[in-house]
């Protein structure tokens, strides 16, 4: 299955390759209707989170099942669940912003897939009324404002956005007519990253992450470690070890930004033996060794 890059929507949507942003991770915002393409969207993972106002009849294509929708949604879609859509009829309208896990975690110390619409298993769709298209429809476009202004702190503030988008949809009730449990991959990889994000956050020095390899979950599961690779693959698109090097350097941007802890203390709380085994670890994964990044 194909799984779509930030490189890759920006060169299909725009022919153009996303601009860096300052600090972790990217955010955008965009209208629906100013980047709607002919074609067939490709049934695929993201390597990036989105969250969709769109008004209309659609249908979505989520896993292996499919939602049917009218009038205006909120549709959170999560990387780690392949996803298409098509429009019925009508006219489309709306809003979409796509953001990295990194974006998320610079800025906030928590798990995004702890959140009900982004866990795995969970339900996307959120009908709305029209006082909450409204209020939904307003935050996308002080986005759009922020992001289109020269504010130095335009991302953290559209940041707030985004919570504010996050918690409004919490107050009401998702759509129910997606299936109703995941598969047993689905729930594996669900357990696999509960018992991974246990671990967080790093909130002392002397905390020290201890869960490194696939092989510690799945003893902690007891099951073979490639049963549990094989679940983790089919539901993410990528290996355990890729999902556990992700959050560790996730935590490790947090760390960098938030805390005054050396890199020698933050080194050690994440389970490296060496501060100089956590620099080559850091740099292979960001290109930027933990110092450089503290810097930016």
């Amino acid at each position: 299955m194909e799984r779509e890059t930030l490189q890759a929507f920006y060169k299909h949507k725009f022919d153009m390759i996303p601009e860096e942003q300052p600090g972790a991770g990217h955010f955008n915002v965009f209208r629906l209707e100013d980047c709607m393409k002919q074609g067939i969207p490709i049934y695929s993972r993201k390597d990036f989170y989105k969250i969709v106002l769109i008004r209309g009849t659609n249908r979505y294509h989520y896993a292996d099942k499919s939602l049917e929708m009218s009038g205006p949604n909120l549709m959170f879609l999560n990387p780690q669940v392949p996803y298409t859509w098509e429009a019925i009829n009508g006219e489309i309208t709306g809003y979409f912003c796509i953001f990295t896990a990194a974006y998320v975690t610079a800025k906030m110390r928590g798990n995004l897939n702890d959140l009900p619409m982004f866990v795995p298993g969970g339900k996307p769709s959120y009908p709305l009324n029209e006082t909450q298209d409204a209020a939904v429809s307003a935050l996308f476009e002080k986005m759009l404002e922020e992001i289109q202004s020269d504010y130095v702190f335009k991302y953290d503030l559209v940041f707030n956005y985004l919570n504010e988008l996050i918690h409004l949809a919490l107050k009401t009730e998702p759509a129910e007519s997606l299936y109703e449990h995941p598969n047993a991959n689905s729930r594996i990889t669900a357990v696999f990253n509960e018992l991974l994000e246990r671990q967080f956050p790093i909130e002392t020095p002397v905390q020290r992450f201890t869960m490194r390899s696939a092989s510690d979950y799945a003893n902690s599961l007891a099951m073979h470690v490639n049963h549990l690779n094989r679940a983790v693959k089919s539901t993410t698109g990528k290996t355990t070890s890729t999902l556990i090097g992700e959050r560790i350097v996730a935590e490790a941007k947090a760390l960098l930004k938030h805390t005054d802890w050396n890199i020698s203390e933050i080194s050690n709380s994440l389970g490296f033996e060496e501060a100089s085994h956590f620099n080559n670890f850091f740099r292979k994964l960001t290109s930027l060794t933990p110092s450089k990044f503290r810097a930016v």
